[in-house]
This record gives structure tokens, sequence and C-alpha cells, in this order.
């Protein structure tokens, strides 16, 4: 699947390096583990890898050099900028760092890891500019950008092959705006957190299994003591939609994580699914979902049984805020 209009072919999953940099979300994790599931997924056919100098400040992006060694070639590696990088000259040294830290002379895709609006995007576009001109970036993409962000950067001549965002069976906001908007550009849509923290994997039977630092989207309370957002949240929805998903994996012989990341593979200007993995078991458990295909009645199936709650949530694509970063 080629991304945008671009020659970049990405496999239909990415792997997310997040959980490479270990830390205190993720706990210890053995080097040679990631390194071992980075040759377990090249192996197995999925060539691309996200990270960002965010992930444990760079060592995720450390890690994924160090596994790509001699393997380069067989690799798509999109990195990003943080929003306090995007000043002209931070930005060309983020992507200086970024290269040392992964062991390469190029990135395939440079995004945006959050649009500032402190910094004028003007100096951004400049710079990624200079950047592709120099041959250490081969096409550039941004994260987490609302319909305005995207019509203010793409007015400005700047480049957008794709964009990151939260997407799933449990959060379809981006369907209301970004992604027809995407779809008439060209844009193609790399989807994180499609499991929903666990949520679409069926780990939890009710809103009150959920641990607390995962139970902060706006889908919970507003009341519990990690949410940000405010808002009464959707509990009793959420689980319900659950449920019924459930059910619908059940009837049709698949794992409920598998028939949602298949989905998602199923769904207009979708290029590729991030998926995280610490080691290769939990990578083989998501591979299988690639080579998925859902009838047309499941798909429409799957879109009722989560329809209520998309309505709920709304149009807002931030899962933690309201109104949110997003705009």
């Amino acid at each position: 699947m080629r991304v945008g209009k671009t020659d970049i072919e990405v496999s239909r999953l990415t792997l997310g390096t997040w959980a490479f940099a270990g830390g205190k979300i993720w706990g210890d994790q053995d080097l040679k583990t990631s390194i071992t599931t980075v040759h377990a997924a090249l192996d197995n056919g999925l060539t691309t890898f996200d990270s960002a100098p965010g992930y444990g400040a760079g060592e995720a992006e450390r890690v994924l050099g160090l596994a790509l060694e001699g393997r380069r070639a067989e690799a798509v590696i999109a990195t990003k900028v943080a929003p306090e990088q995007l000043g002209y000259q931070d930005l060309l040294e983020s992507c200086e760092a970024s290269l040392k830290r992964l062991r390469t002379d190029y990135i395939d895709l440079l995004q945006v890891h959050w649009p500032s609006h402190a910094i004028a995007m003007e100096e951004s576009i400049r710079a990624f500019r200079k950047l592709k001109e120099q041959g250490k970036v081969r096409y550039i993409g941004v994260c987490n950008f609302g319909p305005r962000d995207m019509r203010d950067w793409l007015a400005q001549g700047g480049e957008m092959v794709s964009n990151q965002l939260p997407y799933s069976l449990l959060s379809r906001a981006i369907e209301y705006e970004i992604i027809p908007d995407s779809r008439e550009r060209g844009i193609s849509i790399l989807p994180y957190s499609p499991l929903m923290q666990g949520l679409l994997a069926g780990k939890f039977a009710t809103a009150d299994d959920v641990p607390e630092g995962r139970a902060r989207s706006r889908h919970f309370s507003g009341t519990r003591r990690s949410a940000r957002h405010g808002e009464a949240g959707c509990e009793e929805e959420t689980f319900a939609a659950i449920e019924e998903i459930g059910v619908l994996a059940e009837q049709v012989g698949l794992p409920m994580e598998r028939l949602a990341l298949a989905w998602l593979l199923h769904q207009d200007s979708v290029a590729s699914v991030i998926v995280g993995a610490r080691n290769i078991d939990q990578l083989m458990e998501n591979l299988p979902a690639k080579d998925v295909a859902l009838s047309t009645e499941i798909l429409q199936a799957l879109n009722g049984a989560t329809g209520r709650l998309k309505q709920l949530l709304g149009p807002n694509p931030d899962l933690w805020e309201s109104p949110g970063r997003f705009r």
C-alpha cells in the first residue's frame, strides 16, 4: 500500500516502537527482545516502523537503529518532530539527532508529532523543505492535525502525505470531517490506538475493571481521577458496543482484536495501522489481521454496533481532552 501520492510502499501494519523505550510508562524492556522483535517483523513482511524522539527521550529511536543495522534497506522508517522543536533551526537539529540515533542517513517519513500554535507554520515548512533538498527526508507527514490545522498547513504550501490519528471502532471521530478532507486531497490516514488500550482486545468486562491510568479517555466519566476532559463520558454505551463486537467476532471466528484491526484496514484512506509489540509473541498475535477479508455485511454490522458511540463522542478527535488539542 502506498502512502498518499508517494512512492513509499508501507506494510499494512506498522510496528510502533514506543514500548522499546521501557521506562516508567512501559516498565523494563530487554534490548535483545526488542531487536529480535524487529527482525521477526521484517521476516514476516512487516516492513514499516514508527518512532519519535519523545519516546523515552530518543531511546526508542536508538533501539530501532540498532535493530535495523544491516537491514535498513528493507525498512520504511517514520519518526517525528516534537511541537516545541518546530522552529526552523530546532527542527533541523531534531532531524539530525534522529538520524544519528536511527543510524541512517535518511528518514522515509518525518512527521510533526503535534501541531504547535506558538510557532509559525512557515518556519516548520521551510525547515522541512531544506531537509528534503538535502536528501535527509523523503516525505513529510503530520500527526494529530484537525481540519483547521490541516487546511492552514496546506494553504501555506506545507507537504502532508499522511496524518497519524487515533482511530478505532470505539473512536470514529475522524470520519466526520478529517477522512473526507483527506480522501479529497490524497492524504493517507495512519491510525494509532487501534485497540483503545486493550478495550478492543476484550481485556475488561466492565468500565470498573479498567485500570485508572487507562480510564481517562472521553469514553469514561470525567469524574475519574485521571480524566482531564470533564465530560459525562459514555461508559454504558462503550461496553455495550464492546459486547456487540465480541458477538460478531465469535460469529466470524476471529479474536476480537483481530477483527478490530481488520475493520480498520478496510477503511477509506487508511494506508497502515500502527500496532505496538514488546516481543515476538505480541507481534505474531497482530500479524494475521493484515490477511483478513471482511464481508460487506460484517463491516456494516460493526459500523452499526459502534454508531451510537460515534454519535455520542462526536467529531472531536481528541480522546482525552474537551474541546481538545485538535483543531
